[in-house]
């Protein structure tokens, strides 16, 4: 599709900002992993505003994202293949002990980690719940947080990993057994 490596840029103020190339591979938090579809400009208010537009895989959802807000949306690159061991460590750890919170506190501090869009925040959701899931029943709204964390997990290792989802979820499924 496209070339996996970013140039970065010193824009005005000397920090460092993200960019990405048509083709491109990027993680946009509680979305998943998509592809830079193209680079638009659009009149916004008498202002002209470059955006990237981003295809989800999973579900072909196009966002329109403005490429000065990169940092502060939290688009990211997709994890690189030596980072995915440091994954797997995240999650084979004991779970935070999470379980004497009630249920919609932690359902809380857990999106609010899911929407860090760090795949890191993602395996501890995942690992916390799916232990939890193991000792009592959850929510129905910690399953279905469950069940996103999981995809979005699966999506990032396997495109790293180059592999197919099915093979990722089983390798996942392996660190628990």
């Amino acid at each position: 599709m496209g070339e996996k490596s970013k140039n970065v840029k010193a824009d005005v103020s000397g920090s460092s900002k993200k960019e990405f190339s048509k083709g491109d591979l990027a993680v946009y938090p509680a979305h998943g992993v998509g592809y830079i579809e193209s680079i638009e400009s659009k009149e916004i208010n008498g202002d002209t505003m470059n955006f990237y537009m981003m295809k989800i895989v999973e579900n072909g959802m196009v966002i329109m994202i403005p490429t000065s807000n990169v940092e502060s949306v939290g688009l990211r690159e997709v994890i690189p293949v030596a980072e995915v061991p440091e994954v797997y460590k995240v999650m084979q750890e004991k779970a935070q002990g999470a379980d004497n919170q009630t249920w919609n506190r932690r359902y809380r501090e857990y999106m609010d980690k899911i929407k860090t869009g760090s795949i890191y925040d993602v395996a501890e959701v995942f690992r916390d719940l799916f232990q939890l899931k193991l000792e009592k029943d959850l929510s129905f709204g910690e399953r279905k947080l469950l069940d996103t964390a999981q995809n979005l997990l699966v999506q990032e290792l396997s495109m790293a990993k180059d592999v197919d989802e099915k093979v990722m979820m089983t390798e996942i499924e392996n660190l628990f057994n």
